[in-house]
């Protein structure tokens, strides 16, 4: 075992980015997945003791040490555990085998009263243990980390919208100047996109699964040994008091449709922080959005004048990269060789990657909307150097009074030329209409061209 400090991580993870993943730690390091392991082994054991069909027998005190193990687990611990695995100590052989490994650690924390150790992992076979210690990880890292990460940027963006909700601005469909806006609706859309991303992903993470069946799915050996206990009743008993919802029936491995639920749902709320920090660049480009500055940072290497939009690119590259990482989880994780193959053992360890990459795109994007300032100059200044954009407005009031050739009027007045408000007001003089409907069209403006957008962006909570 090594103790490698950032400057030589193989992955930025845990080198550049270690300060964003530094939450994480306790719940997919490979520290925590062996305490995980530690907690579901005393567990089971202390089910076991519960049956009256086993001779086993633990009183309290025994049961609050047991627990100890694993509620007051440590560095040290899992030191201990790995070089029972990689090397072997005095009592134990190195056994090449992380779960194996963990049993005879728990055979360690036995009380000397206590006569035990044929009683850890009965019946079990590896994946019974990693499957529930994986999902006792998974679930308090959503909960816990990325949740929280994603309503602080919810109320970011629940601040822009209010708060700009009477901004004007133009739109842009297919990158062309369009109806107008405000900036507060646009921030209210990602808003609400990002909360039912948010309510899918809740949902999936409370409903992780897990088994616990042996071998093969069939609890062979526990009937074997007792065929008089409803080792189904057991074991759905057993994975429910974990707090985890209970599968059957399976093979050797949970078939992990759990899993790939949540990660979809995370690949989800991604993709949606994916299209802000697109949108959000193209608006500092133009100018729309100002940045406020950081006196100590270099913008560029060059170019001294730069404050470039690194927060959403960085969100962008590592939201993408989780996405990746979450769209080959959730495929491979789903399928196995006929009753149980390895590979997806090794797969199963890149999970606390995907995590980590969502939790750096979170925290940037987080951060690239606490520097943005809306230039309402700039945009009024655009507005005004497209008042094409009120044709539409001018076609439909003219629809209204029954002209039905209003659509052609002003397409042939806007349609691929740069066209002034006197132009329309040239138009509105020589239409067929009433005065009050001539003085209507010449209220017309691109600013004012808003619809209900300030209500749609006040409506945020």
């Amino acid at each position: 075992m090594t103790d490698r400090g950032p400057l030589s991580a193989v992955s930025p993870l845990d080198g550049r980015y270690a300060r964003y993943t530094e939450p994480l730690v306790p719940y997919v390091s490979e520290g925590a997945l062996l305490r995980a392991r530690v907690r579901v082994e005393i567990e089971y054991l202390l089910a076991l003791a519960d049956l009256d069909a086993t001779p086993l027998a633990i009183d309290g005190d025994d049961r609050t040490t047991l627990r100890a193990a694993y509620e007051e687990f440590d560095k040290d611990d899992a030191a201990r555990i790995k070089r029972i695995e990689t090397e072997g100590t005095e009592k134990y052989p190195a056994t090449n085998h992380d779960v194996k490994a963990v049993e005879y650690f728990v055979r360690d924390a036995l009380p000397a009263s206590l006569d035990a150790d044929q009683w850890i992992h009965f019946g079990l076979t590896s994946e019974d243990v990693n499957n529930l210690a994986h999902r006792l990880l998974v679930g308090p890292a959503i909960d816990e980390v990325l949740v929280p990460a994603l309503h602080d940027i919810r109320g970011a963006l629940a601040d822009l919208a209010s708060e700009n909700r009477d901004v004007p601005m133009l739109a842009r469909t297919h990158g062309q100047p369009a109806t107008p806006t405000t900036f507060g609706k646009e921030m209210a859309v990602f808003m609400g996109r990002l909360d039912r991303a948010i309510d899918r992903i809740e949902t999936a993470a409370g409903g992780l699964a897990g088994k616990l069946a042996g071998a093969s799915g069939t609890y062979a050996a526990h009937h074997a040994a007792y065929p008089e206990v409803d080792w189904r009743s057991f074991a759905r008993e057993f994975v429910e008091s974990l707090d985890l919802e209970f599968v059957e029936p399976v093979t050797q491995i949970n078939p992990c449709d759990d899993l790939a639920a949540l990660f979809d749902a995370l690949r989800g709320a991604n993709a949606v922080l994916l299209d802000l920090d697109r949108d959000a660049w193209h608006y500092v480009s133009q100018r729309y959005l100002g940045q406020r500055t950081d006196a100590d940072e270099t913008g560029s290497s060059t170019m001294p004048h730069k404050v470039n939009p690194i927060d959403f690119e960085n969100s962008e590259g590592n939201l993408s990269k989780a996405n990746s990482d979450l769209d080959f989880l959730g495929e491979y994780i789903t399928t196995s060789r006929l009753q149980r193959d390895l590979s997806d053992s090794t797969v199963k360890r890149n999970i606390g990657a995907a995590l980590a990459h969502c939790c750096i795109g979170y925290r940037k994007t987080e951060a690239g909307l606490a520097k943005v300032v809306p230039n309402e100059q700039v945009m009024a200044d655009d507005l005004d150097a497209n008042p094409e954009v009120i044709g539409e407005a001018v076609q439909t009031i003219l629809r209204r009074e029954g002209h039905t050739d209003a659509y052609e009027r002003v397409k042939e007045l806007t349609r691929g030329r740069r066209t002034s408000l006197e132009d329309f007001y040239d138009l509105f003089d020589n239409l067929d209409v009433s005065e009050t409907t001539r003085e209507e069209l010449h209220e017309l403006t691109p600013a004012g061209y808003t619809g209900v957008a300030s209500d749609l962006a006040g409506d945020v909570e």
